[in-house]
């Protein structure tokens, strides 16, 4: 897979200009396709491929290599997983414009069907390119829907931007999307995503007092439960969201979106337990299977066992400013051979520095989540040379 030599230590920058030999790991650990994960509902927020042979600059539309992307897919479905398309990992709103997420939630639903893989999809408003009224967002919100719902999807209704920048009272929020769910043909996903993410989503549901915001969220899932599949929560806050998830109509799930504590929530307690939707299942993705696997047994000491060791990663590529940590995740691809090169839509992989990067290869290779570690070795220290570190 690699032909390329694999060198014994690779010289890890520090952050103060020193380096570090680090040895990596010889041999892969090895992970096998399954069936169906049984006993949680997860879904991996799946990153796109870009063209790395367009003469594209960041403000052009996005170019995206769409086999190597499918490809991708196909390799989370193999795992057992379900894919969230065109979200935030998907650099949506971060170099995919709407017209670029429209084309990959077609095509990834054609390859949902070839397969048999479970697909859910982000609606968005990001067609919308300037400041617009609540009724211009509705529409937005209304035309991603009609897409989804016609491509077999389910739909995830993401927060949008321009409602955040439109609504002037949790009013506004509760009457935009009571319209949505009824118009919705099958129960949907409701997305809130906070802050630290997009930072122009401060003060979503009308408050910027986390506790009020939360009062609207489940007044709007209160009076539609029949149309709302679950709820996917990204506030970094564990305590938050088990909270907020005790508070659930029955029947209603949660979907964590906390890349910083997803191994104590999917696991649970006496009381419930969350599902996942989750960017860092991107990389994860064949541990993760492996972990919900153990979990399907019964054996919830079994399942953190295998699943905490992977927080550190995963703290790491999501740490502030946490919405670059698409970086990592794309960079991790490149270096576990899912991709032939490390470049991104708009450009992103500047995003993160050098030791960034290099702490980021140490732990996913310290984890064994490269299925060919000589080709990771080899890939690391060739950007290591573009960027003039030397042995």
């Amino acid at each position: 897979m690699s032909g390329a030599a694999a060198p014994a230590t690779v010289p890890l920058p520090n952050p103060d200009g020193t380096t570090r030999a680090y040895r990596p790991r010889t041999e892969p650990r090895a992970f096998t396709a399954g069936a169906p994960l049984v006993s949680r509902t997860v879904f991996s927020a799946a990153h796109v491929v870009a063209d790395p042979y367009a003469d594209t600059h960041p403000d052009s539309p996005a170019a995206v290599d769409w086999d190597t992307t499918l490809a991708f897919r196909r390799h989370l479905w193999a795992h057992g997983l379900g894919v969230a398309e065109a979200m935030d990992t998907a650099q949506r709103g971060m170099g995919l414009d709407w017209a670029g997420a429209a084309e990959l939630i077609r095509r990834s639903a054609a390859e949902a069907k070839a397969v048999g893989g479970r697909i859910a999809c982000g609606v968005g408003t990001d067609q919308l390119t300037g400041p617009a009224g609540l009724d211009a967002v509705r529409a937005a919100y209304e035309e991603q829907l009609g897409l989804v719902e016609e491509t077999g999807s389910q739909a995830i209704l993401m927060a949008s931007r321009a409602l955040a920048a439109a609504a002037r009272t949790p009013d506004d929020y509760l009457e935009l999307y009571a319209h949505l769910l009824r118009q919705a043909s099958e129960p949907v996903v409701l997305h809130w995503l906070g802050p630290m993410f997009d930072p122009a989503l401060e003060g979503y549901w009308g408050s910027a007092d986390l506790d009020t915001a939360t009062d609207t969220f489940l007044e709007v899932i209160a009076a539609h439960p029949d149309k709302v599949d679950g709820v996917k929560i990204s506030l970094l806050d564990a305590g938050r969201e088990v909270e907020l998830r005790r508070r659930l109509p029955e029947g209603v799930r949660c979907y964590t979106g906390d890349d910083f504590h997803y191994p104590e929530l999917i696991a649970g307690d006496e009381r419930g337990f969350s599902h996942a939707l989750l960017g860092i299942f991107d990389p994860l993705g064949p541990l993760a299977a492996e972990a919900v696997r153990v979990l399907d047994t019964g054996d919830t000491d079994g399942f953190r066992a295998v699943l905490d060791p992977t927080v550190e990663l995963s703290r790491h590529l999501f740490q502030a400013p946490t919405r670059f940590y698409k970086t990592g995740v794309v960079f991790l691809a490149w270096l576990a051979g899912h991709q032939d090169h490390f470049a991104m839509v708009g450009g992103l992989q500047s995003a993160r520095s050098l030791p960034h990067l290099a702490r980021a290869y140490e732990l996913a290779d310290g984890l064994g989540l490269f299925p060919d570690p000589q080709l990771a070795a080899a890939r690391m220290t060739s950007l290591l040379a573009v960027y003039g570190v030397t042995r």
